[in-house]
């Protein structure tokens, strides 16, 4: 199951597979080269790195240990990257025997986007089989403290493409009914394609509320998400979910992400929202690109998301090669360790405010920067009203109150 020397890229937008090219190991270095065919099709999958051509390619080892960011996003990460590694433990393989192609074999046909690889290791996963959130969570918490590993092969199923620290599953969603099923390849008529967060033990016990009021504020302040659901399980459990914007039904969207765009190491990123602005315009082709993200940072300023890096910003690919930023996502109340956004605004990221936002804008001549910018203070300024209608605890609308008021003066 581990020496990949060969792997076929493919890219699916839910009709059928259509090769893009071919990655090699060899000599330690990973060479990539396009399919001829695929380069008269003229869809830039990753126009900034990887542009089409007829020469035999080679990434850097920085920062994604010789992989172009195009592939690096179809790696999990963060909990994905936990699951895939505590499954290949189980089987007894050696993390140290593990590369790169053989980690994009096991991810196959199930990564997030569009991009398929062959050999897959990963298994089908057809069938609606109901899950209970409650159940899940508890084998997550085993999984956490190292106490089982009898139900990896299932939790892998369920998230072992995703990336971020939290636990999260992909299923098969019911709206009407609330009823979740695992994420099979061909859902029933009825079911849409949903991600469920679990919290992870550094988070606030009443996460999914405080995520579920950023978005109710974020939608408020104009910003485009996709539908997002407050589930319940027994008394006092709640689970954030929301629906994938790289799925609709059997149709799949091409996903990349700011930071495998632009080779951007989201864990030390040097990252501004200038250069996130310079990368949707380049895509998009529209100034309307640039006032997009403006309304995004301007909502991570006040509401004080700090977890702001770049594989938190995607662009989305359509089989017609048109480009469009990504809904936003990861839209939360986050503490770093420094006291520092990951993104910074203006060349600031450890007090952004209005200022840095206005100097931000007029850079990029952005046409009613200070009402965009006001339209987002005066709904974030409403915390504590989104806080009480879901149901986050007195203790932590106090506390993140407390910083978001600080934000706003600025």
């Amino acid at each position: 199951m581990t020496g990949i020397k060969k792997l076929k890229v493919s890219v699916n937008f839910g009709k059928e597979d259509v090769q893009v090219g071919e990655m090699v190991l060899s000599e330690s270095k990973i060479w990539f080269k396009y399919d001829t065919d695929f380069i008269t099709r003229e869809i830039e999958l990753s126009p900034f790195k990887l542009p089409l051509g007829n020469k035999i390619y080679t990434a850097e080892s920085y920062p994604f240990d010789g992989l172009f960011g195009l592939f690096n996003d179809s790696l999990p990460d963060g909990w994905g990257r936990l699951l895939l590694d505590r499954t290949l433990i189980s089987k007894g393989i050696s993390l140290q025997e593990v590369t790169a192609l053989d980690r994009l074999a096991f991810v196959g046909r199930h990564g997030m986007g569009a991009l398929v690889y062959e050999p897959g290791f990963s298994e089908e996963t057809d069938g609606i089989e109901t899950l209970e959130l409650d159940v899940i969570a508890g084998h997550i918490q085993q999984i956490i403290e190292g106490t089982s590993t009898e139900i990896l092969d299932e939790l892998y199923r369920l998230g072992g493409s995703s990336n971020g620290a939290r636990p999260k599953i992909m299923v098969g969603f019911q709206p009407e009914s609330g009823q979740i099923i695992f994420g099979a390849n061909n859902l029933p008529e009825d079911f849409e394609n949903w991600m469920v967060k679990f919290p992870s033990g550094s988070d606030f016990a009443d996460i999914a509320n405080i995520e579920f009021a950023y978005y109710k504020m974020a939608t408020d302040a104009g910003i485009k998400m996709n539908p997002c659901k407050l589930l319940t399980g027994n008394p006092g459990r709640n689970y954030f979910a929301t629906k994938r914007f790289d799925r609709e039904r059997q149709k799949r969207l091409h996903m990349h992400s700011a930071s495998g765009l632009m080779h951007d190491n989201f864990r030390m990123s040097t990252m501004d929202y200038g250069n996130l602005m310079d990368c949707a315009f380049r895509l998009e082709k529209h100034k309307n690109a640039c006032e997009k993200v403006l309304r995004i940072a301007a909502f991570n300023v006040f509401a004080n998301n700090c977890d702001d890096h770049s594989k938190n910003f995607a662009f989305l690919l359509d089989e017609s090669g048109k480009w469009e930023m990504s809904p936003a996502y990861d839209l939360t109340f986050s503490l770093s360790f420094n006291g520092m956004h990951s993104t910074m605004v203006a060349g600031e990221s450890k007090f952004p405010g209005k200022k840095h936002l206005l100097d931000l804008a007029n850079h990029f001549g952005i046409e009613n920067a200070a009402t965009t910018i006001e339209q987002v203070k005066n709904v974030v300024s409403s915390w504590n009203q989104y806080a009480s209608v879901c149901g986050v605890t007195p203790v932590s609308k106090k506390n993140i109150d407390k910083i978001v008021s600080q934000n706003l003066s600025r």
